[in-house]
């Protein structure tokens, strides 16, 4: 590494879930959406604007949605991956809830790797699929 650093590698195993779903992929993605929000939350814009915890912790909390959590991102891998010739609707979701993941940062802040989630909806034909990998198992405690 230039400038003189030294790396690390610290070694752990990750759990993959994945949800099988009779909805179709349309019906899953809105399903989701309707439980965090359809719009991504300027997360980063709140902060700028609050002054301090509370007021910043109210802004958040009136955005969370009737799951706990709210979305940041879509990015719609199904728009680009048919350009090479997989035809398939794939969207990855980035999902979270700041008032949540601020008790894993206090503990390690290294856990903001990992914070917030991201789940992948795949469409498999008549069905679809919901997949993550289970953030605690992603968590290193040294």
């Amino acid at each position: 590494m230039e400038a003189g650093g030294i790396a690390h590698e610290t070694r752990f195993d990750g759990v993959r879930v994945r949800y099988d779903s009779d909805k179709s992929y349309d019906e899953l993605l809105a399903a989701l959406l309707a439980d965090i929000g359809h719009d991504p939350v300027p997360i980063g814009e709140i902060a700028t604007d609050c002054g301090d915890w509370q007021t910043y912790a109210q802004r958040v909390q009136s955005h969370v949605g009737l799951s706990g959590f709210m979305l940041f991102a879509l990015l719609d891998h199904g728009g680009w991956i048919t350009k090479a010739g997989i035809d398939r609707k794939v969207m990855r979701v980035v999902l979270g809830n700041p008032l949540i993941a601020v008790t894993m940062l206090r503990h390690d802040v290294t856990a903001g790797l990992f914070a917030p989630v991201e789940v992948l909806l795949v469409d498999e034909g008549e069905r679809s699929s919901l997949t993550y990998v289970r953030p605690s198992s992603l968590m290193v405690i040294e």
